[in-house]
């Protein structure tokens, strides 16, 4: 299969991601990481130097992402040592991944999980893109990350990686009679009393049962730095506030805060299928859910390690408190075909981080003990 043949409809799993790169539709000086392809989808590179930018932006149709750069960039910082990137700030860096995408190949990014626990805010941008995060078909050119800490300062290097990318062919999201037929046959959400339509509606838990009433966390203020690359080494009480029911099964959120929660229902993504979280509505109510919306193939699945999993919800309220009840829906899983078998699955034997979760802090905190 070459860059002319046709590409199959769906979702690409690793092999094919593996295919595009082989074939120079993706791009590194840097060879991949022996991990850096996941089962449905491919880790982002932070290259060398981070911009410390005045503003976000889109470059639109007639600019190249550097040029904008040019003329809003405060300072340079050199990642090759580390560096810390501030919060509050926003910052440019090229990554080390480059596309030149065939005619009916398109590219969605999204933050990876552990980057949204943190708070950390980041969008992929290429030259004269008119949205973030979207590489339309047949995209030529660099990649950028645009990266804005919201609540830890944290220490990034050349290498790390904040973000991921999904390659497709074509749209082959599951229609409302698609998603219960496949409800029906390999059972999307743990929980009879859910109903499966245009996608799974998830819910939010605030009743902490089997963690001793523990509902979730809320951020501190003036923390020590996180770094990125480190797994396991902070002391969770350093950077978070455990939040518990006391038996009203609500909660306020404050504005400007942080929290992360659980989802009410566990979840599956059948191996020949991928996942994405969507906001239920943004009407409902002034917060937003889960920077991170990618749910890989295996995610849940009993072979690989988890027989459904909850997922972790990243909140935090716009201008005004807003209280959230028990099994308030905030979001729904909408389902999408891969475009051949997965060889590989998200799961244990991939040694990956969140399978099988409850609620859970991102990988670079020591377990939290009730």
């Amino acid at each position: 299969m070459d860059k002319q043949q046709a590409w199959p409809q769906g979702v690409f799993p690793a092999r094919l991601i593996e295919l595009l790169a082989r074939q120079g539709s993706i791009s590194s000086a840097i060879a991949f990481d022996a991990d850096q392809v996941q089962p449905a989808s491919l880790d982002l590179r932070l290259g060398d130097v981070a911009y410390r930018v005045r503003s976000s932006f889109l470059p639109g149709p007639s600019h190249s992402v550097a040029a904008r750069i040019e003329a809003l960039k405060l300072h340079e910082i050199d990642l090759t040592r580390g560096a810390v990137l501030e919060r509050g700030c926003v910052y440019l860096v090229p990554l080390q991944e480059s596309l030149a995408l065939p005619a009916a190949v398109s590219a969605s990014a999204n933050p990876k999980s552990s980057t949204g626990r943190l708070d950390v805010f980041t969008r992929v941008i290429g030259d004269r893109a008119r949205g973030f995060d979207q590489m339309p078909a047949g995209y030529h050119g660099p990649l950028y990350l645009e990266i804005s800490p919201r609540t830890f300062p944290i220490l990034a290097r050349t290498g790390s990686r904040l973000s991921q990318m999904r390659f497709r062919c074509g749209d082959n999201r599951l229609t409302l009679a698609e998603h219960q037929a496949l409800h029906a046959s390999q059972t999307l959400v743990f929980d009879h009393s859910v109903p499966v339509g245009d996608g799974v509606a998830l819910s939010i838990d605030l009743k902490g049962q089997g963690r001793d009433g523990l509902v979730g966390f809320r951020s501190r203020r003036h923390t020590a730095v996180v770094d990125v690359d480190r797994k396991a080494a902070l002391d969770v009480l350093d950077f978070w506030d455990p939040l518990y029911s006391r038996g009203r099964d609500e909660l306020i959120l404050d504005p400007d805060e942080f929290y992360i929660l659980v989802s009410d229902e566990a979840v599956h993504v059948p191996p020949a299928f991928a996942a994405e979280m969507v906001p239920f509505d943004p009407l409902v109510g002034e917060f937003r859910v889960h920077y991170a919306g990618f749910f890989d193939p295996g995610f849940g699945h009993s072979p690989a390690g988890g027989t459904g999993s909850r997922a972790v919800l990243e909140v935090r309220s716009r201008e005004v408190p807003f209280l959230l009840g028990h099994r308030q829906t905030i979001g729904r899983l909408i389902y999408e075909r891969l475009a051949e078998a997965p060889d590989r699955l998200y799961g244990s034997a991939l040694g990956s981080n969140y399978q099988a979760q409850t609620l859970k802090l991102s990988k670079h905190f020591k377990p939290f003990t009730v």
